[in-house]
């Protein structure tokens, strides 16, 4: 069994995600919600107080990357099963890192428009941690 272009899944193949934004009232208050804004419910809590977070209104589509990704790597443990040559298994290797790699990348621009957004917004320590936290991880995903 040997892979096509067809077979792998690459970042390129997957859309970026855009901005979500919407307008509307609730209970009285005003709801404004874009990549960089969190939005106020009529309590005073902030969507990221309630535990909404970043990838939030993408869910469904990070699960079905993710599902995505899942089946490559079962197909890289059916190859190896299949004694597929290794050039083969080493090109599906690479492409299940890039679209790895890819889905992080979202994940963390997600994470700066809401979850630094807010922080900067609300002002404070809290800004500086979550700046030093997001600078980590994108350490941590320099190193692979």
């Amino acid at each position: 069994m040997t892979t096509t272009e067809a077979d792998q899944v690459t970042p390129e193949a997957v859309e970026p995600v855009g901005p979500v934004e919407s307008t509307g009232t609730t209970a009285g208050t005003t709801v404004e919600t874009t990549a960089g804004t969190v939005a106020e419910t009529a309590a005073g809590a902030t969507a990221h107080e309630r535990g909404v977070h970043g990838y939030h209104h993408q869910k469904s589509e990070h699960l079905k990357r993710l599902r995505r990704i899942e089946g490559q790597i079962r197909g890289l443990q059916r190859m190896v099963d299949e004694d597929v040559y290794c050039i083969d298994i080493l090109t599906q290797v690479s492409a299940s890192t890039k679209a790895l790699q890819s889905f992080a990348l979202q994940l963390l621009e997600e994470h700066l428009r809401h979850c630094v957004a807010d922080a900067a917004a609300k002002g404070g320590n809290d800004v500086d941690a979550k700046v030093e936290e997001a600078t980590k991880a994108i350490a941590r995903m320099m190193r692979t």
